[in-house]
């Protein structure tokens, strides 16, 4: 293994290795990708507060999402056809975030399906869903995860439309992928991910062909997705899902007080700020932006997690410090899973291990569960100052 000392060394092994059309789907926001690029640089303009002759011995990072202990409190986020990134990527994944002592989000657009993943794993994982109208198929959806031990669901909002993501659509993004004179040319570089690829469980989306009504194999796949998504969901639709699931739920996509409070309402267990790595609405704030006026919003009444432009253990430390109850990386663990498969989700996990816990340290703490904004310098407009 090369020698790997930040998410970015994993960044560059994993676009050596994976096709580009699948290092585009993971490396893309939407429209001009401005709200991708803010999601990470933003984070550069809060600042921490060092301290000194503090005994840092007997340090732990550990904490509790919904009531389950985490070696930190990170989460890794659902991710849509991570099986593409790595054969079995989704089943290597949840290993990897099993041994670590981190749930595993299983993304409802995953490769591998929710019973490949439960027969590989043996802690509870928690699943995605996304706001489809077929009731009959999100009811046998939801069965399928109870059926699988899955410990809590987490409810997308923020997809009833796509947003235009350009670099998909000129790469023809498709699973498997398309064979093109242009595609063909850029596998035939990606050796090593070709033949692991020959050896995969599954090369479509696992929980739906064969399951959805009318879909059977990858062609009948895109006209039925066309179509999946609830463009009229509105609260009273949310709360019919968490419903029909029964148990423990965390909704995600939430970007402004207004939304929280109405989660807090229908009485989610959770909510995540994000605003889907800059995938769907360009031109809105980051994540880190309006995460502390959620927190003042909601923060006594629910668990809030964040998301969206992590790539290290400081921003993760960043957004605990600033309110979150814990954190969803999406593309820090895609990097790893992409360069080396499960050995490289855990690195990613080491990795963000160490610059968490030694920051914590050199800022005068030793629990994860005491670090406050005091630990920080935060500018005083960081939220923004907007006119009505």
């Amino acid at each position: 293994m090369a020698v790997i000392t930040c998410i970015d060394d994993l960044k560059r092994i994993y676009r050596r290795r994976v096709p580009k059309m699948f290092y585009d789907y993971c490396e893309t926001g939407s429209w001009s990708e401005q709200t991708f690029e803010e999601n990470t640089s933003d984070f550069r303009s809060i600042y921490f507060r060092q301290r000194v002759a503090i005994d840092m011995t007997r340090r732990t990072t550990e904490s509790q999402m919904l009531g389950e202990t985490m070696s930190m409190p990170v989460a890794l986020a659902p991710v849509g056809l991570t099986g593409m990134q790595h054969a079995d990527g989704e089943i290597l994944a949840a290993k990897a975030a099993e041994d670590f002592g981190v749930p595993f989000t299983l993304s409802t657009l995953s490769i591998c399906s929710i019973e490949d993943v439960a027969a590989e794993t043996t802690r509870p994982f928690w699943f995605q869903v996304y706001t489809l109208s077929d009731d009959d198929f999100m009811r046998r959806l939801m069965e399928r995860a109870r059926a699988a031990n899955c410990s809590a669901i987490v409810i997308t909002l923020d997809l009833q439309v796509q947003g235009q993501r350009h670099k998909d659509l000129k790469n023809g993004l498709s699973a498997p992928p398309k064979l093109t004179i242009k595609s063909i040319a850029n596998l035939a570089t990606k050796v090593s991910w070709g033949l692991e690829m020959l050896g995969a469980r599954r090369r479509t989306f696992g929980n739906v062909v064969g399951h959805a009504q009318g879909v059977t194999d990858s062609s009948s796949l895109s006209s039925w997705t066309a179509e999946a998504f609830d463009h009229s969901l509105d609260w009273d639709r949310v709360k019919q899902l968490m419903d029909m699931w029964g148990g423990k739920v965390v909704l995600k996509g939430i970007m402004n007080r207004e939304d929280a409070e109405r989660a807090a309402e229908l009485g989610a267990d959770a909510i995540v700020v994000s605003n889907h790595g800059g995938r769907q609405l360009d031109g809105t704030l980051s994540s880190i932006r309006v995460l502390p006026d959620i927190i003042a919003a909601v923060g006594d009444r629910m668990e809030v997690y964040f998301d969206s432009g992590i790539r290290s253990g400081q921003d993760i430390l960043k957004a605990l410090a600033l309110g979150a109850d814990g954190v969803m990386i999406g593309r820090a663990w895609v990097y790893g899973l992409g360069a080396m498969g499960q050995e490289g989700v855990t690195r990613s996990l080491e990795v963000l291990h160490k610059e968490l816990d030694t920051t914590m340290a050199l800022c005068g703490h030793r629990d994860i569960n005491a670090v406050d904004r005091n630990i920080l310098h935060v500018p005083e407009d960081f939220a923004g100052r907007w006119a009505d």
